[in-house]
């Protein structure tokens, strides 16, 4: 009887060296890590280029150690209350959380936020791909969690900008403008009042943002956009005593941040009343809503121009800036370097 030879037998797909599917996967794999650190040092090689290094080195010498030690705490604190507000969300749907990831998470969209548009939005997708990776987080849920961090962000800093605005007037800075100041401030407070107002809408039920956008357009994105605020309204609804520790938590951040201007100026020997120290902080808020890198330009202006009418010389105002960009710089650095780490840990 004739014997049938065998078919040989095929390597699996995407084995052997030949293969076009295996030589692609070695050149993602290979040129994915050089990308993505090649763009994380340009953007902080165009961060440092701008930055006044040897003028910061300078104003930290005038510091005494025990005064640079109380800002680095300061800043750790404020840190762990903003990635706390965001664990709360998350973990009351997601128990096995780890806060200390979310710190890290928190860390890195700053740094991506700060030296791109601007440290108020920018690095929120790297907290969705954060849950989803690590957590198993659909996207929609993942971005729900985000939205509800990000309204809760913007309550206290409008809390903390009604105070601010009361504090600009109250100082006079202006007094010379008059009317115009007020109408351009006016509309500020109109933009800044839709978180509060949208997180008591979502509680009653109520999609504003979806709503608006379907009189448009019922496309993917419209979908997605309205599925999200429906899971931060049923977060606030389902878990409202979450909610409320979040917002404590958030308001004691934006304390700290305060805290932190107060400590700044009085090292640097600034004397300022209550309401001054309030408005020049207002100032250096409001400046990094510029969608330019870390406000740049826009802080310096800010403190230049809000100091120096209280009588506060540029020289001293800078000081304050220089201060601020030694903070931001440190932090961002850190928080580009654990995004790239976040990066290679993803691929392996």
């Amino acid at each position: 009887m004739k014997k049938i030879p065998s078919s040989p037998t095929l390597p699996p797909k995407g084995e052997g060296s030949n293969s076009p599917l295996s030589f692609w996967e070695r050149v993602r794999v290979r040129v994915r890590p050089l990308l993505t650190y090649s763009l994380l040092a340009a953007l902080l090689y165009f961060a440092l280029r701008n930055a006044p290094l040897t003028e910061i080195w300078g104003t930290l010498r005038n510091l005494q150690v025990w005064q640079i030690l109380v800002l680095l705490g300061l800043n750790v604190i404020i840190y762990v209350l903003i990635s706390l507000r965001w664990w709360l969300i998350v973990r009351a749907e997601k128990k096995d959380v780890s806060f200390l990831s979310l710190l890290a998470a928190r860390v890195a969209v700053f740094g991506v936020s700060y030296f791109t548009l601007g440290p108020q939005v920018g690095g929120e997708p790297l907290q969705v791909l954060h849950l989803q990776r690590n957590y198993g987080m659909t996207y929609t849920r993942a971005t729900s969690t985000v939205v509800m961090d990000k309204l809760l962000e913007f309550l206290a800093n409008f809390i903390l900008l009604g105070f601010g605005l009361t504090a600009i007037f109250q100082s006079g800075i202006f007094s010379a403008s008059g009317n115009t100041s007020l109408a351009s401030l006016s509309g500020l407070v109109i933009l800044l009042l839709f978180p509060p107002v949208h997180i008591v809408l979502l509680y009653h039920g109520k999609y504003p943002v979806s709503a608006v956008l379907r009189k448009f357009s019922n496309n993917k994105f419209v979908r997605f956009v309205a599925a999200s605020e429906r899971m931060a309204g049923t977060f606030c609804r389902r878990h409202l005593g979450s909610l409320v520790s979040a917002i404590f938590v958030s308001l004691f951040a934006a304390l700290g941040m305060v805290s932190e201007f107060f400590c700044i100026t009085l090292f640097l020997g600034i004397d300022l009343s209550f309401w001054q120290t309030i408005a020049a902080w207002t100032a250096g808020w409001l400046a990094f809503l510029v969608p330019l890198p870390g406000g740049l330009g826009a802080l310096e202006a800010s403190q230049v121009f809000a100091l120096g009418a209280f009588g506060i010389s540029a020289v001293s105002a800078i000081g304050v800036t220089l201060l601020i960009r030694a903070r931001d710089l440190l932090i961002g650095g850190i928080g580009l370097l654990i995004a790239g780490q976040a990066n290679r840990r993803s691929r392996l």
